[in-house]
């Protein structure tokens, strides 16, 4: 915070979200409810492509395998979408993959029209799909903060998180009553509609080009970003941190099968709502984030509970303790989530700072999407609530022993850090 900052509020205000960004940027309103209705839209997906293969095979294995056909691609994309991002203008990649996902969802909605709507187009758009995003949120991570004076990211962390769990909240319950009630063509045709407001939205923000001293992109930018990446282990143990947790506690996958083996069919929508339902509850409160200064010290703790809450819900047979600690769980993973935007976004130079968002989208995607593989693996051999119970017990013993390994990211202090210093002087003089 600079010294001439505003004093915290204190008490009630204090625990509200800090709309500073929100009063004082018009690109990060735009972009805000750009990425809100997009979210809303893909939650919808989100549930409904799962519920269709489960549908159409039966098997959590083939649910699970979305994860396998997802991987490739994110690998891929994910590493070149930064670099791409550094290297080109960030509106306009946000806006062509913004098209590319609304022609994907025409894709399923055609399918899903079919008195014998096939498999096969399930997993093809899925891969697609993933390519897109892996090269959209690279340019959409290192475009806030471009748009968000250095002060107000802390802020725009939260806001933005809260964004992201409206529409988990909002669109997987939705989801559920559609899916169940109208089908699945309305459940991908509300997603299409999404997608074409928020390409409006987006087109109005001002042009992002590259920065002068970003590198073109290529293997030698993108080896440039991960040296960089390495050589700053509080960065890396965020990486690490989160993909332990989401690869060995992520069973959103399973959850069409726990609802079946709970006999609470009706509850599915409500299970895929709980984990965003439980990000929106802190989100809410995230006024007091800005008064944390150790943010690899709140990553670690929020993912070691995140495994222990899910494990909870792994345990429980009464339904409703089940959508508890989910609920809790998403809490958690929203904590570990704002504290790690934190450190991204106040400490990694503006001209790497889409190759790191790349690096970053492996450390948080690449989690769940193989997270699903192992989820149906293991449900089975040794059945679904044996599959959520095991990964969350083992995501709160892999972060305990990361945290040992990389002692820098227990250490790290915004106040004193180096490299938040050196970032938010380069902010200062391009601001001059």
């Amino acid at each position: 915070m600079t010294d001439d900052a505003p004093e915290p509020p204190s008490g009630l205000r204090a625990m509200l979200p800090d709309l500073a960004p929100w009063r004082a940027s018009r690109d990060f309103r735009r972009l805000w409810y750009a990425g809100l209705i997009s979210n809303f839209g893909s939650f919808l997906t989100f549930v409904a492509l799962p519920v269709q293969l489960k549908d159409l095979t039966g098997s959590a294995a083939a649910v699970g395998a979305i994860g396998a056909v997802e991987l490739i691609p994110l690998l891929v994309f994910g590493l070149y979408g930064g670099a791409l991002a550094d290297a080109w203008d960030k509106r306009k990649l946000i806006v062509w993959t913004e098209a590319g996902q609304g022609l994907l969802s025409v894709a399923l909605l055609l399918n899903a029209l079919l008195p014998h709507p096939a498999v096969w187009p399930l997993y093809v758009v899925a891969a697609l799909s993933s390519a897109l995003v892996s090269v959209q949120r690279p340019a959409l991570d290192s475009l806030w903060p471009r748009i968000v004076a250095h002060d107000h990211l802390p802020a725009a962390a939260s806001l933005n998180s809260f964004r992201w769990t409206v529409g988990g909240v909002a669109g997987p319950a939705l989801a559920g009553v559609v899916v169940a009630y109208a089908g699945l063509g309305w459940a991908y045709g509300a997603d299409l509609l999404t997608f074409a407001v928020s390409v409006v939205l987006v087109v109005r923000i001002a042009a992002s080009p590259a920065s002068h001293e970003a590198a073109k992109p290529s293997l030698k930018a993108i080896a440039e970003g991960a040296r960089y990446a390495w050589g700053r282990k509080e960065l890396l143990g965020t990486y690490a941190v989160d993909l332990a947790a989401m690869f060995l506690a992520m069973p959103l996958a399973l959850l069409p099968f726990l609802a079946d083996e709970l006999d609470a069919e009706w509850s599915l929508g409500l299970m895929y709502a709980s984990v965003p339902l439980g990000a929106l509850l802190v989100s809410l409160v995230s006024g007091w984030t800005a008064r944390i200064h150790r943010h690899g010290r709140m990553v670690v703790v929020a993912a070691a509970l995140w495994g222990l809450a899910i494990a909870a819900a792994g345990i429980m047979s009464n339904v409703w303790l089940v959508l508890l600690f989910l609920t809790v769980a998403g809490g958690c993973d929203m904590v570990s989530g704002i504290f790690r935007g934190i450190m991204w976004n106040q400490t990694i130079p503006d001209e790497l700072r889409g190759r790191l968002a790349g690096i970053e989208l492996l450390s948080y995607s690449v989690g769940p999407t193989v997270g699903q593989v192992r989820a149906g693996g293991f449900a089975s051999y040794w059945g679904v609530r044996t599959s959520v119970w095991s990964g969350g017990v083992l995501c709160a013993g892999a972060v305990g022993l990361l945290a040992l390994c990389l002692p820098k990211l227990m250490t790290y202090d915004a106040r004193t850090d180096r490299h938040a210093a050196q970032v938010r002087d380069q902010r200062a003089a391009a601001q001059v």
